[in-house]
């Protein structure tokens, strides 16, 4: 732990807080050096399109779901949500229980088997299959344009970490850390990004733990920490999950349970993590179904642990920190720290020279882990779902591999000019709720009514997925420019902004699904024979009757979900 003269020194002087020490160097350069190894010795085992975008579908039940883990817990989840926990408590913990939990099992169960079954090479994939070219397209450039906005939210985090601890130009972070990324994914696709994303995972573990581990010793224990919080925030309760919500002003987030269960838990939840592909292309790459679907839970028993190293630090940040911060603007113009920091606020706190490179390392394995999913989803929807079907049909396949390989390059350049963005919100993860429900919650209203309902048009398909783009834009862009008009969009005046995305993601579902059903009705549907593998009764899906009980998916998933519930009780 720092000593006392540590830390005076360090908030004498934020602009550069640790020096790192030779050893640290040589942590942090063995990595960037071992993650560009891999890329290039992988290259030789992605010459094909199905190597190069679905790592030719081999990948283990356990491979997939840490990379399937991997790929989310990115320097968005490490940093946003320990932005997210110092500002607004222990309610930002539903982001990991159930706004996610419920939705991965759901994906194993039900959505995984129609993804696997029509091999698809993505989600617009599979809305061409059910809904036609037009769908597609739109479902293509939508996630498209939200994977380059995403990719900056990565950048604009590492930039924040090398500024905090280390007092590193912004630019030459930037830089160097992307074009990393450029350069492995290039080489080796998917591939070379799951197996990354593996190592990532166990460096990510290895290095933020020692920050919940130091804290907890420093505060006596779980007592110790809610006894510091509430003597520092009186009248406000961080601490609780459930037994807060009961009112828009019993909780620091202005936020209604209502919002927790239909917004966080169905519309965002279901829409991230069953549609956004960045995703779902791990365990989409797994060798059959069955370790596809396994994968996929073992994904969410992983997910249920990382609070340990995301919540937690943003909690110890509102217990030990001599000084409050700030959003993202005031930190901006007044050159106080922001909510975006605590995380490596924390880190300079526990982890004075010699544990300095292992977490910083484990910070910048999440960045470029974040950044390969979204540069290498990218990569495969511009190639499959936009450039094949609307600009070149007939090339070689080799010739798909060469523009993957090239728009992995140009996707990063993009990416960089969207860093700046971030800089507009008051914390890096409102901003990608903003992303994300403006194109991932109106997509699961289309892809869920389409594997649900046979009677579900092509045409309702593409007019509710557009109106659910549109309603969650016009409604961001009304409060945005009248703020008044919160009461109408989030029910109450004391929603923050957090609160507010996440009522907003209930009308984009609602007016997508509205809108489908609808237009479905006076439209002409699809023949039954043409929705085979596609839509349910009318596709097999293979039993598992010839499993022990123990080796069943439905019985491990209804494993993970009584952990769920449990947790939930613990912390209510």
């Amino acid at each position: 732990m720092l000593s006392s003269h540590w830390f005076s020194l360090w908030l004498a002087a934020p602009a550069r807080l640790l020096s790192m020490g030779p050893v640290d160097l040589a942590i942090v350069v063995a990595y960037f050096t071992l993650v560009l190894a891999i890329g290039f010795y992988l290259k030789k085992y992605a010459s094909t399109g199905e190597d190069f975008f679905m790592a030719g579908r081999e990948m283990t039940a356990w491979i997939a779901g840490l990379s399937f883990i991997s790929a989310n817990l990115g320097s968005l989840e490490m940093m946003g949500y320990a932005a997210a926990t110092y500002q607004y408590g222990m309610i930002v913990a539903h982001a990991y229980f159930i706004a996610a939990i419920p939705a991965i099992l759901f994906l194993s169960i039900v959505m995984l088997p129609f993804y696997y079954i029509c091999k698809t090479h993505s989600v617009p994939g599979y809305l061409k299959l059910r809904f036609g070219e037009a769908t597609r397209g739109l479902s293509g450039i939508s996630f498209a344009v939200m994977t380059i906005l995403m990719s900056g939210i990565n950048m604009y985090s590492m930039a924040v970490i090398m500024k905090v601890i280390l007092g590193w130009d912004i630019h030459f972070s930037i830089w160097v850390s992307s074009i990393t990324v450029a350069l492995y994914v290039m080489a080796g696709g998917l591939l070379s990004a799951i197996f990354n994303e593996v190592l990532q995972f166990f460096l990510i573990w290895l290095g933020c733990l020692l920050i919940p581990v130091m804290g907890l010793i420093e505060t006596g224990g779980w007592s110790g920490l809610v006894a510091r919080i509430q003597h520092n925030f009186p009248g406000q309760d961080y601490i609780h999950l459930w037994r807060n919500v009961g009112a828009f002003t019993d909780n620091p987030m202005g936020l209604h349970w209502t919002g927790i269960v239909f917004g966080w838990g169905i519309a965002i939840s279901f829409g991230y993590w069953t549609t956004d592909f960045l995703v779902v292309q791990r365990v989409m790459a797994a060798k059959n179904l069955r370790s596809a679907q396994m994968g996929t839970i073992i994904g969410a028993l992983l997910k249920m642990m990382v609070p340990l190293i995301v919540i937690l630090p943003g909690l110890l940040g509102l217990a030990v920190l001599p000084f409050k911060l700030v959003d993202e603007g005031t930190a901006v113009a007044t050159g106080a720290h922001s909510y975006n920091e605590v995380l490596p606020l924390m880190l300079a706190r526990y982890c004075g020279p010699g544990l300095l490179g292992l977490g910083v390392t484990a910070l910048i394995a999440g960045f470029m882990s974040g950044m390969a999913g979204n540069v290498s989803a990218f990569a495969t929807v511009w190639t499959y779902d936009i450039y094949r079907p609307f600009l070149r049909k007939n090339a070689s396949d080799a010739h798909y591999v060469s523009m993957g390989r090239w728009c992995s390059l140009l996707g990063v350049f993009v990416s960089i000019g969207t860093a700046y963005l971030v800089m507009n919100f008051s914390s890096i993860i409102v901003y990608a709720q903003v992303i994300f429900i403006f194109f991932i919650v109106p997509l699961f209203g289309t892809v869920i009514l389409g594997m649900l309902w046979k009677r579900c048009t092509p045409a309702g398909g593409f007019w509710g997925l557009l109106a659910g783009i549109l309603t969650s834009f016009v409604l961001w862009l009304w409060v945005h420019l009248d703020p008044s008009a919160l009461v109408y969009v989030a029910f109450s005046t004391h929603a923050k902004d957090m609160s507010e995305n996440i009522f907003r993601a209930i009308w984009s579902l609602a007016a997508c699904l509205l809108v489908t059903v609808g237009v479905s009705l006076v439209t002409r549907p699809k023949p039954e024979a043409e929705l085979a593998g596609l839509v349910y009764g009318l596709t097999d899906i293979p039993s598992e009757a010839r499993f022990p009980l123990f080796q069943r998916p439905i019985f491990w998933a209804g494993a993970v979900g009584a952990a769920f519930v449990a947790v939930n009780l613990i912390f209510w």
